[in-house]
């Protein structure tokens, strides 16, 4: 097991380190808290740090930024509370953790055995019932009595419930221009410099565009006057969009719209039956989630006030 010295800051903890965990068994998860991958594990490891930290388990989180917002330990913090995270939260802005683990992927769990030896690793979502019985297996091996090999039944609201993996056809999608692609506006992107764009009357599945005016960074699009908008066809039961407000942190409204009418029961955890909702924050905001069939459908998102930030597209 790798040290944990680089941590910028602890959170719900002491700082701790690989020699003041040996003789636990732990899991490391690397996490950043406006990735839609690492909100739907995190029941799962929250509920892995509740049944079995009488039993000898030490979750550890390792927070490691995205995207720049996600440095600033403050949104960090704000996160964690909200999120109800109990466990001990490295803030790792810098790397130096991840890097010390050669670790490449949000989320990521390491598991680690008594004697500090990582004794298996998972990538991304899914396989929890095999995570949960390695852990079984190396408190046993450490000496834990008693661990049943039932495993946890997780029931998660909101961005934290398991994707509709079968019908989610369209991919994450960056709209900052370092990694933007299927990008399908009029006009081509004017890099860091502002820009009146158009959207296209129609969009093929994946493609998305911008309309208004925008200046588009290597890492998001911020609207530079009111109304902009923002379009997606896309085919999932749900749509998130990380957004952020305005540098002075005044909230911005917006409505969405499906196939240019209002979402009604289609709509996510932060918006309405009318489409309306408020960016106050910067994280992952639930815009679409449907509850019929799902097909390729037009996403639109128009923002009535100036100053927002959009960095990606993620759907479940």
């Amino acid at each position: 097991m790798p040290q944990l010295d680089g941590a910028a800051a602890w959170l719900n903890s002491r700082p701790l380190s690989s020699k003041s965990l040996r003789g636990k068994v732990v899991l490391i998860d690397f996490w950043t808290y406006s990735c839609i991958n690492c909100l739907r594990a995190l029941p799962y490891v929250e509920g892995w740090a509740a049944k079995y930290k009488d039993a000898g388990l030490v979750v550890i989180g390792v927070h490691t930024p995205e995207f720049a917002f996600e440095k600033e330990r403050a949104n960090v913090e704000k996160a964690v509370g909200e999120l109800k995270i109990t466990y001990p939260v490295a803030i790792d802005s810098d790397y130096k953790i991840w890097q010390a683990f050669h670790n490449e992927y949000w989320p990521a769990h390491y598991f680690i055995d008594g004697k500090g030896r990582i004794r298996y690793h998972h990538f991304g979502e899914g396989e929890y019932a095999e995570s949960e019985h390695v852990i079984q297996e190396l408190l046993k091996e450490n000496g834990a009595q008693s661990v049943s090999g039932d495993v946890i039944n997780v029931s998660a609201n909101g961005a934290e419930a398991a994707p509709d993996s079968g019908n989610a056809h369209s991919m994450e999608t960056y709209i900052g221009y370092h990694r933007a692609e299927n990008y399908a506006s009029a006009e081509t992107i004017a890099k860091d410099s502002r820009r009146t764009y158009s959207l296209l009357p129609r969009l093929s599945l994946n493609q998305w565009g911008l309309g208004g005016s925008w200046k588009v960074g290597s890492e998001s699009a911020v609207l530079e006057a009111a109304s902009g908008k923002i379009a997606f066809r896309f085919h999932a039961r749900d749509l998130h969009l990380v957004l952020g407000p305005s540098k002075s942190g005044k909230p911005i409204r917006f409505v969405v719209r499906l196939d240019g009418t209002p979402p009604g029961a289609d709509h996510g955890s932060d918006t309405d039956a009318a489409g309306a909702g408020t960016v106050q924050g910067h994280r992952l905001y639930q815009l679409i989630r449907q509850k019929g069939p799902v097909e390729d459908r037009t996403f639109e998102i128009e923002f009535l006030d100036p100053g927002v930030q959009a960095f990606a597209f993620t759907f479940g």
